[in-house]
């Protein structure tokens, strides 16, 4: 299965999240192809792919304008076959009401600003990654972090993605995938694959 992941990472997380599913489906025999979506090219079109799955980070109560970008100009294109949505986000690494509630609104401003909405949807748990901040945002996150009772340790990175979670719900996404495709075929899927 020819499978394509798109990424926005700001301290580098979701990247990690996004190499954690690439590693999983390309160990399982598939071919995946991983794209940073700000230095993603006009030749990169989910139609050309079996499955599609993007992946950003939420900051500041907003995803990365790059992957936001790709889901606006490719909507058509993941609302007509398999596609998933992977968050990452402190706001994921506890279950805080109001933190879900607030994930839950971010999801749904983002679905609608871009007019694609995956049928698939996982929430990551992101990381204070201290030694990739700057000495403000050092600062502002330490901050966070105490209020949440986490290590304020800024010598390392305090990661809190459930790394096994992550590689079960790629699974499930995956079959499922496989399970759409062999049940139909999108329209101008077959003619753009073999276009390349």
């Amino acid at each position: 299965m020819r499978t394509l992941i798109v990424y926005g990472s700001t301290q580098g997380q979701t990247q990690k999240v996004a190499d954690c599913v690439a590693d999983r489906w390309r160990s399982q025999g598939h071919d995946v192809a991983v794209f940073d979506a700000a230095k993603i090219t006009a030749m990169v079109d989910p139609l050309h792919y079996d499955a599609t799955l993007l992946a950003a980070s939420l900051h500041a109560g907003g995803y990365q304008q790059s992957v936001a970008r790709f889901a606006r100009e490719h909507s058509a294109a993941l609302s007509s076959g398999p596609s998933a949505f992977v968050s990452v986000s402190l706001s994921a690494a506890g279950n805080d009401p109001s933190d879900r509630a607030g994930l839950a609104r971010c999801d749904e401003e983002f679905f609608a600003n871009t007019g694609w909405r995956p049928a698939h949807v996982h929430h990551a748990a992101g990381a204070f990654a201290y030694t990739r901040y700057n000495l403000l945002v050092r600062w502002y996150m330490k901050r966070i972090a105490r209020q949440r009772g986490v290590s304020t340790d800024t010598s390392r990175d305090c990661e809190f993605t459930d790394y096994t979670a992550l590689r079960r719900f790629a699974d499930q996404f995956l079959a499922a995938a496989l399970h759409s495709n062999a049940r139909t075929t999108r329209p101008g899927w077959a003619a753009a694959r073999w276009a390349l």
